[in-house]
């Protein structure tokens, strides 16, 4: 079976597919070429638009759930049991006992969770292995749980804040899908006499409800295709990276778009510093949390960083800092407490974003409304427009 491997070597990001019997033995594979793993997944032979997508593994449940039974007494091999007997979902079961049976036979949490393919991400899986060798395991997973909870929590604020412009602009869509394509159609067949005597506009808008009447079907069937090509457009990654460029090039939007990704970086290097890891190690397990057009800054900064600079140096003079992210990490150089800092500093700009949001979300909503209310109004406006003209005719 071939599988798709998202990977990194000498920091540099690579898209790999290989021939293998199971997601481990393609692990070892990309491994033994001197990729680390970022992502593996079943390569699909006919992507397209109803492909299914396999469930995400409940990585954030689980973890708050192994803490628990950990805090209470129980040991890792008895806390993966217990969660594998509980869980209902197959998928999932079968995940939870394939780490039970690795960890019966010896390997440390770190080794069966590796062994899952990619269940669990590299930068889970690395954080536990830096704690093992101290044996604090517990406070891994509670460093993980803060950073999968804070990553997550910018994101549901903007789902939830953007749930009520959505529906203002469905509902908008659909009205005025229904006046071109129903209503529009139908006036045109009244008005189709008067030709000269209508106003140029609404001529236009009657005639394109003539063509609409006439070729109802090769419309409505061109509509659905289209719509379909931009969702899968959409879903290519090529097509996202451009639109993303399109983006950053915004003068506002591109600078807050570049916080929230140096926010990410931040965050999971934080959390990998506190953990023990070497800055280097944990530069590259961190390189896929940045978008391609940084990775090269960053290659810059780990070469600066290696040949003795310091951190704030090194990302500074490679664009990957903000002004307050630089102070607080030389304040971490200074205190030792670099970890800490880098996690403050996601923190303050993930606010920071927040804010942001709230405010354009604030303005959007009346912006939206108003500009839905002038399109409604101008084609009911010109629908009615011959009748004006025919009523002064007749006076």
């Amino acid at each position: 079976m071939q599988y798709a491997i998202k990977a990194v070597r000498r920091l540099q990001s690579a898209s790999l597919t290989v021939e293998a019997a199971d997601l481990p033995d393609a692990r070892r594979q990309a491994e033994r070429q001197g990729y680390a793993v970022m992502e593996i997944r079943a390569a699909r032979r006919w992507p397209g638009l109803l492909s299914p997508r396999a469930a995400d593994f409940p990585l954030l449940q689980f973890n708050q759930s192994l803490l628990i039974l950990l805090q209470a007494g129980l040991s890792v091999v008895e806390a993966v049991e217990t969660l594998a007997e509980r869980e209902t979902r197959a998928d999932i079961r079968q995940v939870l006992a394939r780490l039970t049976e690795h960890l019966n036979n010896g390997l440390s949490l770190s080794a069966a969770l590796e062994r899952q393919g990619a269940v669990f991400p590299a930068l889970y899986i690395a954080s536990v292995r830096a704690n093992e060798r101290t044996g604090a395991l517990s406070e891994a997973i509670e460093r993980f749980i803060a950073y999968r909870s804070q990553s997550e929590l910018l994101r549901k604020r903007v789902i939830s804040a953007a749930i009520y412009p959505a529906m203002i602009l469905g509902v908008g869509a659909l009205v005025i899908a229904f006046l071109l394509f129903y209503v529009v159609p139908r006036f045109s067949q009244v008005f189709q006499d008067l030709g000269e005597r209508i106003p140029l506009m609404s001529r236009l808008l009657l005639q394109w409800g003539t063509f609409v009447h006439s070729h109802g079907v090769a419309v409505l069937s061109a509509g659905l295709v289209g719509v379909g090509l931009a969702v899968y457009a959409m879903r290519r990654p090529a097509v996202r990276a451009l639109l993303m460029r399109q983006v950053q090039r915004l003068p506002r939007i591109g600078e807050y778009l570049r916080t929230y990704q140096l926010a990410r970086f931040y965050r999971a290097l934080g959390m990998l510093q506190r953990a023990g890891m070497p800055i280097i190690t944990a530069l590259d397990m961190a390189l896929g949390l940045l978008p391609a057009a940084m990775h090269a800054a960053l290659a810059r900064a780990r070469r600066d960083i290696g040949e003795g600079r310091s951190i704030s140096t090194a990302f500074e003079q490679n664009g990957l800092t903000t002004a307050v992210s630089l102070r607080l990490l030389r304040v971490g150089e200074r205190t030792g407490r670099m970890g800490e800092m880098l996690e403050r500093s996601a923190s303050f700009h993930d606010e920071d974003i927040a804010q942001a949001i709230d405010w354009f979300i604030r303005l959007f909503e009346p912006l939206l409304m108003i500009g839905i209310g002038i399109v409604i109004g101008v084609v009911v406006l010109l629908m009615y427009a011959p009748i004006f003209e025919l009523a002064g005719s007749l006076q």
